[in-house]
Formats: C-alpha cells, sequence, structure tokens
C-alpha cells in the first residue's frame, strides 16, 4: 500500500503563488507516475499535471499552462506543484495521485486532498 500527504494549500490573493507538497510513504514503485488534480464545488474532478517516473517527461492542463510547474524528488518521494499567478478560478481541492504502472496508466492511490483558496 501506499499513502499520500498532500501539504501546503490555503488562502491566496489572486496573482499570487502557492507551492503543494505530496509525500509518498509504504511501498514506493519504481517507475510510476504522478499526477495532480483539482475539484472545484460542483464540478467535476480535472487533471492539472502529471510526471513521469524520471521526471522528463510532463503534462499539463491548457488552463495552467505556463503558471504551474509539477516536478518530483524520488530520493523523498515526494511530488511538487508550484503555482504562479494564481487565478480565482483555480480554487479547488487539489490531490495528488500514483500511477503505479507509469505514464497512460490508471491512477492507483490517491491523497487525502488540500484547500486552495484563491480570493479575487
Amino acid at each position: 500500500q501506499v499513502q499520500l500527504v498532500e501539504s501546503g494549500g490555503g488562502v491566496v490573493q489572486a496573482g499570487g503563488s502557492l507551492s503543494l507538497s505530496c509525500a509518498a510513504s509504504g511501498r514506493t514503485f519504481t517507475n510510476s507516475a504522478m499526477g495532480w488534480f483539482r475539484q472545484a464545488p460542483g464540478k467535476e474532478r480535472e487533471i492539472v499535471a502529471q510526471i513521469s517516473w524520471s521526471g522528463g517527461t510532463t503534462h499539463y492542463a491548457d488552463s495552467v499552462k505556463g503558471r504551474f510547474t509539477i516536478s518530483r524528488d524520488n530520493a523523498k518521494n515526494t511530488v511538487y506543484l508550484q503555482m504562479n499567478s494564481l487565478k480565482p478560478e483555480d480554487t479547488a481541492v487539489y490531490y495528488c495521485a500514483l500511477a503505479t504502472g507509469g505514464r497512460g496508466h490508471a491512477y492507483d492511490f490517491w491523497g487525502q486532498g488540500t484547500q486552495v483558496t484563491v480570493s479575487s
């Protein structure tokens, strides 16, 4: 089993920045991909960003391209999401997830989520 714990959420004004972290513990999987998702009230969960095991391949939702950066430190079993130029529409619960099969595979494990609120 894998446990994922997000941290770093909070309240920020529009235009500000936040950095999220997600620490994995328990069993680790070589070649796993990791991703950040978000879910706003009344909306479906959507992918924000994904990163391959090596960190060499990343993918971003169009809505966050150029503003968010995903990275990972496999030695620390941690994935990060740097969020800049935040907008009120970025307000959501942010979840990290791990795909044991790697990029392109289903996400098997999920964190509990961390709230990000962007005020206008």
